[in-house]
């Protein structure tokens, strides 16, 4: 069972992003309860005009955001989103873009994080924020 004690960037490894992420190339690159980074390639995630698509974006933030909200609710604890929105205001066309996650709010059932997503270059692309709500985890049958 994780602690907080514990390497966080290896409970997310562990742990993985979901067969989603796995197909769309997202890799965890820095994970704590006050900063989660991911980053995940341009190509294979883009729309027919050859730009980053908008939903590779939100998954990015969504992927990103709810592990960071699944790493602050704890063991026995799962969180899911239930409110996401995303502003795009640069198109990616090659590289990789990056995702910094920082929370806004962490309480005891409700969490908010910004996602802020950028090219090779630094330029920000899109900015995502996601609500998730914190739940008991289901028993096991």
């Amino acid at each position: 069972m994780f602690s907080l004690t514990d390497n966080a960037l290896d409970w997310v490894q562990q742990r993985g992003g979901g067969a989603l992420a796995d197909k769309m190339g997202i890799e965890f690159t820095e994970f704590s309860i006050a900063r989660a980074v991911a980053r995940m390639p341009v190509e294979g995630n883009t729309q027919p005009a050859m730009l980053l698509h908008g939903g590779a974006y939100v998954v990015l933030g969504e992927s990103l955001g709810s592990m960071a909200a699944n790493l602050h609710a704890g063991p026995g604890k799962l969180a899911v989103g239930i409110e996401i929105n995303a502003t795009h205001t640069r198109s990616a066309t090659s590289g990789w873009v990056t995702a910094v996650c920082t929370p806004v709010h962490l309480g005891r059932t409700l969490t908010t994080h910004e996602i802020a997503v950028t090219d090779d270059q630094g330029r920000r692309c899109s900015t995502i924020r996601i609500t998730n709500i914190i739940r008991d985890l289901p028993p096991k049958p």
